[in-house]
């Protein structure tokens, strides 16, 4: 064999047996519910874009006037601060994923951005730490930091 081949050959031979960096089911999961939270954004239904967070007492968001817990305290700081009634005061949510990874088999870490689009062209776009337990009901966030 010659040498440029055998180079070739063996070049191809390693990047074939190298692991292909996949994307973890659980991301795809994590990815599935934070598009269907987003759905209920953007559909105006409440209760569908909180489905994603844990029920636990302990589930946390931080804002800029501190740390709230638990899941109707959070409900109610958006019913306030948003209308759900009006798309156009609500904004349509897109999440982009920037990080995902597995802590344990039971938790992972989300990192994206999320940006919400106003009907007239102004948009308002910030990072988001979410941290997911894979609990009965599949993926829920259990702690939410978002800038």
């Amino acid at each position: 064999m010659n040498r440029p081949f055998g180079y070739l050959v063996t070049s191809v031979a390693i990047v074939l047996a190298a692991p292909v960096a996949a994307h973890p089911p659980e991301k795809h999961a994590v990815e599935k519910v934070m598009n269907d939270s987003a759905a209920g954004w953007n559909s105006g239904d409440i209760n569908q874009f909180m489905a994603v967070y844990s029920d636990g007492p302990e589930t946390s968001f931080v804002t800029k006037e501190g740390v709230l817990r638990g899941k109707a305290v959070m409900s109610e700081r958006y019913r306030t601060k948003y209308d759900f009634a009006n798309a156009a005061k609500r904004g349509v949510l897109t999440f982009e994923t920037l990080d995902f990874r597995l802590l344990d088999p039971t938790h992972a870490i989300y990192i994206g951005r999320y940006t919400l689009t106003y009907t007239d062209g102004k948009t308002q776009s910030g990072p988001t730490s979410l941290v997911f337990a894979k609990e009965t009901g599949g993926w829920k966030i259990i702690a939410d930091h978002s800038s």
